[in-house]
Parts: structure tokens; sequence; C-alpha cells
């Protein structure tokens, strides 16, 4: 029996060639650069997916050509055309779904969207039916300024006091402005006919949250309560507080007038403060008289209407805080120029007061 034999140093020993073989059989997944048309691992091949398996023979018939002919460059152009087309194949489409035009606005030739206004209409009046429906007018005879508001808004109605937003910068624009002495508050709204013979009105009584959910038609509507209402209390001026609410009111009086369109745009030279006296609002003709020199024809001059030449129009700016399109500065120049007429005029009423107390006076103490 052979002797075994003596183990050999660790410095002497060579070890083995590194192989592929072994527990993993890692020779199946060796590459060797040649292709393999065969879905399923096997030595000297590629492994590959079977969804790539269609664009597999295309690339190897180009490998294959290349390796035949020196490249080319018609060949270089054949194999990226041959890639591109792999990977458009490999590309999933998106799923898109269908848009329904008449579910939503849709851009129309001009370029504007197509309105939804009788839903959107019908909706936005049922959303605000759970707050009050209007907002009391502050009147009074002898006014020496009426205010004409767009309509209330959300916060207005709730309260029930005018311009009652905090962004809202009526309230700071009157005392900044001068037409009134001291700051009051939406709280303070009712008392300004008695303090300062001052009035507040809308065009339209119904609330929203913003001028855009009103309708032309509710505008113009508003136009002749307007007129009435100016008739009735006499005021020396009116302050129309927003451009909208002019062209309404300018629309209105053009269409009257016998307007060809009565489209209520304003003349090019248009600008913010005191208004043609042609403009005047709550104009009375004199009536009664036939033209005869008779009077009213009946012999009753007590049926004769007295004439008024109106209250004269101041516009100014919009006071709410979602109107931008003029500055701070220039709402301040606007609304100041209003100030100083009131304040003049103020200064000369009580002039005027002062001078009829003192007559009346004086006649009591000659009886």
């Amino acid at each position: 029996m052979a002797s075994p034999e003596a183990p050999m140093p660790d410095g002497e020993r060579t070890p083995p060639p590194p192989t592929f073989t072994g527990r993993l059989k890692l020779e199946d997944f060796r590459f060797d650069g040649h292709g393999s048309t065969s879905t399923s691992p096997s030595p000297g091949g590629i492994r590959k997916s079977i969804r790539l398996s269609s664009t597999t023979k295309s690339a190897t018939v180009n490998t294959n050509a290349s390796s035949s002919a020196p490249p080319s460059r018609k060949t270089t152009q054949t194999t990226t055309t041959t890639t591109t087309t792999t990977t458009t194949t490999i590309k999933t489409p998106s799923k898109r779904k269908p848009t329904s035009t008449s579910a939503s606005p849709t851009p129309s030739g001009s370029g504007s969207l197509t309105p939804i206004s009788s839903k959107r209409q019908k909706k936005i009046i049922k959303t605000y039916d759970t707050i009050p429906q209007s907002l009391p007018d502050a009147l009074a005879p002898n006014l020496l300024l009426l205010f004409i508001g767009l309509n209330p808004g959300i916060s207005t109605a709730i309260q029930q006091h005018a311009y009652a937003h905090p962004t809202n910068l009526f309230w700071r624009l009157l005392f900044s402005s001068g037409i009134t002495p001291v700051p009051c508050t939406p709280q303070e709204d009712r008392t300004l006919p008695e303090r300062f013979a001052l009035g507040l009105t809308n065009i339209v009584g119904r609330p929203t949250r913003n001028g855009g959910e009103l309708t032309k038609g509710e505008m113009d509507e508003g136009v002749e309560v307007l007129e009435e209402k100016v008739r009735e209390w006499r005021p020396e001026s009116v302050c129309v507080v927003g451009k909208g609410i002019w062209e309404s009111i300018y629309r209105v009086k053009q269409r009257k007038m016998g307007g060809k369109k009565g489209n209520g745009r304003l003349p090019k030279e248009w600008k913010y403060g005191w208004q043609d006296e042609s403009e005047n609002m709550g104009v009375v003709i004199e009536e009664g008289d036939d033209g005869s020199g008779n009077g009213n024809g009946n012999g009753n001059e007590d049926h004769k209407k007295k004439g008024w030449k109106g209250a004269r129009v101041f516009v100014a700016t919009s006071t709410s805080g979602l109107a931008a399109t003029v500055g701070r500065a220039e709402k301040e120049r606007i609304w100041r120029e209003l100030g100083s007429w009131v304040e003049s005029r103020r200064e000369e009423r009580e002039n005027e007061k002062g001078m009829r107390e003192g007559k009346e006076e004086g006649q009591a103490g000659e009886l």
C-alpha cells in the first residue's frame, strides 16, 4: 500500500485555474459575443426576454451581415433604423379619456371660451338663497351726495351694513378724501344722512360674491329704479362707485335717446370725475303746459309738476378689493377731487344755514 503523500506547504501549492463550473453553473450565463436564437439559457448564448424575441432576430441578422462585410455607411443606417423601430415597438401608447365638449367650456374660433351661463347662474342664485337678498338704503331729503354702489357682497348681505368686507376701501376713502370729517365704520352706514348729508343705495339688490355674477340685464333694469330714487329724494349730486355702473347708466340713457346700439361703450375721451351736465340723473321735465299759455288747460295749477335739472354725476373708482385696474394712488387722487367739492359745499351750506337763522331771528325781534 502506498504511503500517503505528505501535505504540500501553502507557499508551494499552485491554485487551480478559474472556471465557470460550480454550483451556480455560470457557464450557461457567459456572454461570448455571438447571439442565440433560443429564448432559453444555453452555453454560449444570450438570455433574452420573450417580448424582445421578435426584435432579436432582426438584430441577429444585422450582426451577422456586419461580420461578413466591412462596416459601411449603409449598414450603420440600417442598424440605427432597426433600433428606432424596436424602441417604437416597446413603447406603450398612453390611454386618454375622450373629452366631452358639452360638459365644459371649449375654445371657439375667436379664442374665447363658450360660456355655460344658464346653469351657472341658477347655481349661484341657489347658493346665496340662505342669506338676506337685499340691503336697506340710507336715504333722506336734502342730501349733499348720494353714493350708488354695484350690489351687496356676501359679507355686506350677511352683516346688513354697506361695504362691510374688510378689504373694501370705501370707508377709508371717505375719510382720507375729506368726504367725512371723521373715520366711520360699516355699522354707522344708517347715520350718514343725518350726520353728513350722505346717502347710500345700489344699482342691483341681489347679493353676489363678485360683480361678474351679475348680468347686463339686471344692471340695466336697475337704472330706472335709480333714476326714480334720485327724482324722489333729489340729492345735489350722485357718486357712481365704479366705471361698470356708469356704463350701464350710460347705455340705458343712449338707448332712450335713440342710440343705434346702446352697447354702453363710453367715448374714448371719457375720464373719471365730474360728468357733463347733460348726463345729470333724475331730471324732471316740467309738465302741465299745453302750449296755450293757460297752464295745464283745466285752470288747476296744482297739477303742474315743477321741473328739476337733476343731480350732477361724479364717477369714482370701485372700492372693491377685487378691483385692481386702478392703482391706490390714482384712487386717492380721484376721490380727493370729490372730497374737495364736498368740503366746499358743506361749508357753504353751514354759512347759508347761519344766514337763514340770523334772518329769522331778526324778523322775530321786529315782531
